[in-house]
């Protein structure tokens, strides 16, 4: 089937496409948007990799939900549409880019300035029905970004994975830390920060690593 994603990614996944999990994927995701608002637009649901060819993945951030509220969701993780005001979770990442960097992060919480460097920033499921937490987990699309996983840490090497709280951290059996560098702790949100993110320099440390395989640091502004 023809699935509109960036033509890197097209070539790396095409196989996925045919597979029975995801034809089913499709015809349910295709009756959500047809009977209910879902987050985010269709044409952004594979935008974090339209910004982000395969080649140049430097970071992969793994989310686990898209935002279930209106001008949220534009498919990066932890990103919102312009203007919209910053979500909990992602005040805390800036707070810690502010300790950990000493920059100053743009006000915006639009990351594609992120993903444009090489940043993928990669939901475990790929959309939401509005107003309703989870309500598209467990239809395929983790399948699916499982692969996604396993084909970068198979096919690349000195890739940085960032993975915040359990769910995320639960993809680590398809990296290979020989090859890569994965760094984890728990996750932003209000509920959990102070229980270890804010200081775990995991922006620093992202560069250092970057720097030490001969790539420019990522700037986290």
């Amino acid at each position: 089937m023809d699935v509109k994603i960036e033509k890197t990614w097209k070539n790396q996944l095409e196989k996925e496409f045919g597979k029975d999990y995801f034809l089913k994927l499709t015809q349910y995701i295709h009756s959500e948007y047809e009977h209910h608002t879902v987050y985010p637009e269709g044409k952004l649901i594979f935008n974090a990799f339209d910004h982000c060819p395969f080649e140049k993945v430097r970071v992969v951030i793994l989310g686990q939900d898209p935002y279930h509220e209106p001008g949220q969701a534009h498919g990066l993780c932890f990103s919102v549409q312009e203007g919209t005001s910053l979500p909990p979770s992602l005040q805390n990442i800036y707070k810690e880019i502010r300790t950990d960097e000493g920059i100053e992060p743009i006000k915006s919480g639009n990351l594609e300035r992120w993903a444009n460097q090489g940043v993928l920033l990669l939901n475990a499921t790929l959309t939401v029905r509005a107003h309703v937490a989870g309500s598209h987990q467990k239809k395929g699309w983790e399948t699916f970004t499982d692969n996604v996983i396993h084909t970068l840490a198979e096919k690349r090497t000195g890739l940085v994975f960032i993975l915040w709280g359990a769910y995320a951290q639960k993809k680590c059996d398809f990296i290979d830390e020989a090859k890569h560098l994965v760094l984890k702790s728990v996750h932003p949100s209000p509920l959990s920060a102070h229980r270890g993110f804010f200081g775990n320099k995991h922006f620093s440390k992202a560069n250092e690593y970057l720097m030490s395989q001969g790539l420019l640091p990522i700037d986290w502004h």
